[in-house]
């Protein structure tokens, strides 16, 4: 299958780590979906069994059980029962550039929040940390965290280990084994419509926290759950989750399968080998990385001048590789920074 013909990009997008771009599939199904929501052709039973498929999908990207999958609308909502289970004053660790939506829940709960630079955090696992709250990649960065180096530390003291997978999930490959919680927002690199937010909470954690954000599409059968004072929550991972914007479930669940069809680790190796050509390009060397973060002054209006989108974050340029980024995209910016050193 051509699986290139399945987007349509303009030429210079490298911007996938701030959203990403629906695969045909995805887009067609949600245009299906609006166009009956238009003149009221359904109800709303066939958009949700959406959300159904891509709790499955997600289940499988991660190697978890669909029955440890919750499903949301973001991070930091998928994080906040977690952080609300904590004890007043547990120590959480994170990197010193963590993205806020896993900064913040445990902040306003009470949690002691400790930060550290990346390349520090495995060794900042000590006695006395209670949980450790990082990215698969950074976000700013585009770091790779070496996931079994803080899940093996973390075993040592018995921290829970809480991972926000939304720069990981759709090109690297990562699992859940040795993990307490894996929440990922789907509008990146699993290129859904922003609203679709999924998580695995391993057993243990299910049964510490509670499911305080609860409503109707919580309950054992959610028919059954629209009134009344009677809750029967749903067994495992479900009475974690929040009632689902349904069209962003339409879009994610055809994204999430096409994602297993070509295979994580067929798009990890095009990602990455197309970073590291820009990289070879800018004078770096090799990296891990879908996702290149760089000082060069002047490279902001390099790109706009040239058409080619990416981001500055933390006062880096950031240019991120997806499946449907080509050769030519990575020649076109090289050429656009080529003045600039």
């Amino acid at each position: 299958m051509d699986f290139a013909g399945l987007w349509d990009p303009e030429p210079g997008w490298l911007n996938t780590a701030s959203y990403g771009l629906p695969p045909k599939p995805a887009w067609d199904a949600l245009q299906a979906a609006l166009g009956d929501w238009r003149v009221g052709a359904t109800s709303w039973e066939p958009w949700d069994e959406s959300t159904t498929r891509a709790r499955e999908s997600f289940a499988r990207l991660v190697g978890a059980d669909a029955a440890d999958v919750f499903v949301g609308s973001t991070v930091s909502a998928a994080i906040a029962p977690i952080a609300s289970a904590l004890p007043a004053g547990a120590k959480v660790l994170t990197d010193d550039v963590e993205f806020t939506s896993n900064v913040f829940p445990w902040q306003v709960c009470g949690a002691e929040v400790i930060a550290v630079p990346g390349d520090e955090l495995v060794a900042a696992i000590k006695p006395g940390i209670d949980l450790v709250a990082v990215s698969a990649v950074q976000s700013s960065t585009g770091a790779v965290l070496d996931l079994a180096a803080v899940v093996a530390a973390s075993k040592q003291i018995g921290a829970l280990v809480v991972i926000d997978g939304s720069q990981a999930v759709g090109w690297l490959p990562i699992g859940v084994d040795g993990i307490d919680a894996l929440v990922a927002h789907t509008y990146k690199w699993m290129m859904s419509p922003r609203g679709a937010t999924l998580g695995y909470l391993s057993p243990r954690l299910q049964e510490l926290c509670r499911p305080s954000a609860a409503g109707w599409y919580a309950g054992r059968t959610v028919h059954g759950s629209y009134y009344g004072p009677q809750m029967d929550l749903a067994p495992g991972a479900r009475k974690f989750d929040q009632s689902p914007a349904w069209f962003s479930y339409v879009g994610a669940a055809p994204a999430l399968e096409l994602i297993e069809e070509i295979g994580v680790e067929t798009i990890h190796r095009h990602n990455v080998g197309l970073a590291n050509e820009f990289r070879a390009g800018l004078g770096l060397p090799p990296g891990d990385s879908a996702i290149v973060s760089t000082s060069l002054p002047g490279a902001q209006e390099a790109f706009d001048a040239a058409r080619i989108r990416a981001a500055v974050r933390d006062g880096k340029l950031r240019a991120s590789f997806h499946i449907y980024s080509t050769q030519a995209d990575v020649q076109q910016a090289l050429t656009a920074l080529k003045p600039l050193f």
